[in-house]
């Protein structure tokens, strides 16, 4: 019994041992994992005092706390005279004018944000007046981009004080600390007016104070909020950035007005220019042939009448007579050869017409033309089709042209040895991905310049409130990804 319980106690005392192994393993992971993040911590403070970023973000509140004030000195100067002016139609004008200079104001401080935040917020549609003075005050007292501006200079104010506050006053107070030797040292005065005093108690900062220990303090105090001041300033920036979201940036039912308005300019383009080129290839391609086509059976037909009474008028003729008339069969042969010929030709040309305005292997659903493509293509192509609903028959032209024109880009640029085409649909969206294994490299506006089929996709991706995006970094792959609406 003995000898067998010894290997029991090995094992067992080896399984305690590889349990405290795995156990101090986790808790060196842990560790060193909470080091990493303190240093990274650390390191971001260190390095926040002197980055762009930090003293753009504090020029804007140095730059925009005064405008903020004489922003709304003016607004509501006008719009307090406007209001006890009301009865008479002179107040009007005033309250139309504080309207027109909150805009203003608004539009001032979209580009400060611009260009010191780089807060990129899209402009308003521009002020439009009716014609004349009235039309010109309706204008102004019906624009809700400026009543919107107005309501920002109101919530700007107390932002203003806050950053003062809060953001200035740590640095004001972090440099002064910092250079508190240059004010006069132990027994000094440090024109500290804000976060030190309520930090470390009042009067610790006042003349009266002295020895190593202070100007220590104070020292110390200036580091700290050296470090602490981008942090303060960041918050209310934050603050800022959200209210200039809300309320200066274009009222949510305008901007989709403007953007349904694009669509339908680019479709109204879009759907001219097929106009023209359809009206082209009949001028210039099949009509042209059916004119020939014409001319050569008219001629034909002369000949054949000339034939005719000859064959009347020299029945017993000789041989000369004979050999004339097989010349002239043969003329009349090979001119009905032509016609024919040409006949044929237009026959080719009207359909791949008719196929450019709808390709008849639609007719099966996108799934089938998708196939045909890809069995067409010049280059080995894999087809993934996942669709739960038929989108509509515009969709399906359009997600076919564009899989037609973005596999012919593939054979002409892309020198790829393989691609695919996946067609999947995602709520009410269909998404069509086109990948190749090509050179890479390539930009949209690259592809339009030299194939002007991928500017009149982006115009029929765009017409349907969809969206055309690629992803080709160099020596590739190169991903096309066009999403569209199921139904429209």
């Amino acid at each position: 019994m003995q000898g067998k319980t010894e290997p029991v106690d090995e094992h067992v005392e080896g399984g305690g041992t590889r349990l405290r192994a795995l156990l101090g393993e986790m808790v060196t992971t842990i560790v060193d994992g909470r080091s990493d993040r303190t240093k990274e911590i650390v390191r971001l403070i260190s390095r926040e005092p002197f980055t762009r970023r930090t003293w753009s973000e504090f020029s804007y509140l140095t730059i925009a706390a005064p405008l903020a004030g004489i922003g709304f000195a003016c607004v509501v100067i006008t719009l307090t005279a406007g209001a006890i002016l009301a009865v008479t139609f002179f107040g009007l004008a005033v309250m139309a004018l504080s309207v027109r200079l909150a805009r203003g104001f608004g539009g001032l401080t979209r580009q400060l944000a611009r260009g010191l935040l780089d807060e990129q917020i899209e402009d308003p549609e521009p002020f439009v007046s009716r014609p004349g003075f009235l039309g010109w005050l309706q204008s102004c007292l019906r624009d809700r981009t400026g009543w919107r501006s107005m309501a920002y200079v109101a919530v700007k104010v107390p932002l203003a004080i806050l950053g003062i506050l809060v953001g200035f006053a740590a640095w004001w107070d972090a440099f002064f600390c910092l250079t508190d030797p240059l004010w006069g040292g132990p027994g000094g005065h440090v024109p500290a007016f804000g976060l030190p005093a309520q930090l470390f108690g009042s009067g610790f900062f006042s003349a009266g104070q002295s020895g190593f220990g202070h100007g220590l303090g104070v020292f110390c105090a200036g580091v700290v909020l050296f470090f602490a001041a981008p942090w303060f300033v960041r918050a209310v920036v934050y603050l800022d950035r959200r209210v200039m979201r809300v309320l200066l940036a274009p009222d949510a039912l305008a901007a989709r007005v403007r953007v349904l308005e694009r669509a339908r300019a680019q479709s109204v383009d879009s759907s001219a220019a097929t106009l023209r080129r359809i009206e082209r290839d009949l001028h210039d391609g099949t009509q042209a042939q059916l004119v020939a086509l014409a001319m050569r059976l008219g001629m034909a037909k002369e000949k054949l009448a000339a034939i005719e009474d000859e064959g009347r008028g020299g029945a017993s003729g000789g041989a000369s007579g004979g050999t004339s008339t097989r010349s002239d069969l043969d003329h009349v042969r090979q001119l009905v050869d032509d016609a024919h010929r040409g006949a044929k030709e237009a026959i080719v040309e009207l359909r791949d017409l008719a196929r450019g305005i709808h390709p008849p292997a639609l007719d099966v659903g996108l799934e089938g033309a998708l196939s045909t493509l890809a069995a067409r293509s010049t280059i080995p192509t894999e087809l993934v089709v996942s669709l739960h609903d038929r989108p509509t028959p515009a969709i399906e032209a359009i997600a076919y042209f564009c899989v037609a024109e973005l596999l012919a880009n593939v054979a002409q640029h892309a020198q790829a040895s393989q691609a695919s085409i996946t067609c999947t649909d995602h709520g009410q969206w269909l998404r069509v991905v086109v990948r190749d294994d090509g050179t890479g490299g390539a930009q949209l506006s690259r592809l339009g310049s030299r194939s002007s089929g991928l500017v009149g996709l982006t115009d029929r991706v765009h017409a349907v409130d969809g969206r055309l995006d690629i992803a080709s970094p160099p020596r590739g792959p190169t991903v096309v990804t066009v999403d569209l609406p199921l139904h429209a």
